[in-house]
């Protein structure tokens, strides 16, 4: 007697499409909007990164003010390679205030001789000990190995400073976000009329269909629309600003994104004030053992409790002026 096989993929695929060093494209199908759009959003605020976070300020006599160079000095990418495993997050670390466990020191110490000088990214040095070689290094893209522009000075204007980097997610602040974009993108045909286009003549001439288009069929107009049809295919396009691999972030939202549903699951599991267990129906059907959704350590189901951390620095964080006369921000 002969059988067949059903080799129908029963899971979520992904076909990577283009990558470059800064850029991946794939599509992710087999699965539905809320999943999909879960992932971008992840990938989007819950990526922990590195970034400058206090600005010790010693002189500054350019004509730029302090709290303006502070907040340029904030939105400079650093690497961040194993941040995640390698750095504790400030508030989560048993030091009093900073320490090479949760933070990287950097300083900028420059005075312009010549008639006029433009400080960038590369005259920022990392000061110390450090979790790795790499943390905490300014990225640096640009073919002639400055990076971004910090500040220009004149003739006899010094700027010199202390900065302390320490992990964060863009949830936080922007200056956290490992992408400089997300692309998102499904049916770009518009076969579910998800999308009802305003048009003075032509729709389709003035519309024009994106690229993604190639990768699906239109459907015929001739048949019944489907009022029950969802989308199952997902075109994402994710563009890193330098400070991790583009795969990276990815892998590192999928991540994120397990912990919080583990969390999920190991509160719905957990027992009521009776003693009876919670309706866990939405485990069992997704063949959850009893742990199988164990929360990963340091995973309290407290993550968005915004009110009871001091996120991104310390909560003895020096704020205002010092006694010795410098000016401290915390950005």
């Amino acid at each position: 007697m002969d059988y067949e096989m059903d080799l129908e993929p029963t899971g979520p695929q992904v076909t990577v499409r283009e990558v470059e060093p800064l850029r991946v494209d794939f599509r992710l199908s087999s699965v539905d909007l809320a999943m999909a759009n879960s992932l971008r959003r992840v990938i989007l605020a819950e990526v922990p990164t590195v970034a400058l976070d206090l600005i010790e300020i010693e002189n500054n006599t350019s004509v730029i003010p302090d709290e303006m160079l502070a907040h340029r000095l904030g939105l400079i990418p650093l690497n961040a390679k194993n941040c995640d495993s390698d750095l504790e997050y400030t508030r989560d670390c048993s030091c009093e205030d900073y320490c090479v466990k949760c933070s990287v020191t950097l300083s900028l110490h420059v005075r312009c001789e010549s008639e006029k000088m433009t400080v960038f990214a590369r005259d920022l040095e990392v000061l110390g000990d450090r979790v790795n070689d790499t943390i905490g290094d300014p990225v640096i893209t640009d073919a002639e190995g400055q990076g971004p522009v910090i500040c220009k000075l004149a003739k006899g204007q010094e700027v010199k400073l202390k900065c302390l980097a320490k992990k964060g997610t863009a949830k936080e602040h922007a200056k956290w976000a490992p992408t400089a974009a997300v692309g998102f993108e499904y049916d770009p045909h518009n076969n579910l009329r998800h999308v009802d286009y305003w048009y003075e003549q032509d729709a389709a001439k003035e519309w024009p269909i994106s690229e993604n288009a190639a990768w699906e069929q239109p459907s015929n107009p001739d048949q019944p629309f489907d009022y029950d049809a969802e989308p199952n295919t997902f075109y994402i396009d994710v563009e890193s600003i330098g400070n991790l691999e583009p795969d990276m972030i990815v892998q590192q939202g999928i991540f994120a994104l397990q912990k919080k549903l583990a969390v999920t699951v190991s509160e719905l599991k957990k027992k009521d004030q009776n003693g009876q267990v919670g309706d866990v129906e939405d485990a069992d059907m997704m063949g959850a053992g009893d742990d199988a959704y164990e929360p990963p350590e340091g995973i309290d189901g407290n993550m968005g409790a915004y009110g009871n951390a001091p996120w991104g620095a310390s909560a003895q964080t020096p704020y205002g002026a010092t006694p010795y006369g410098q000016s401290t921000y915390g950005f």
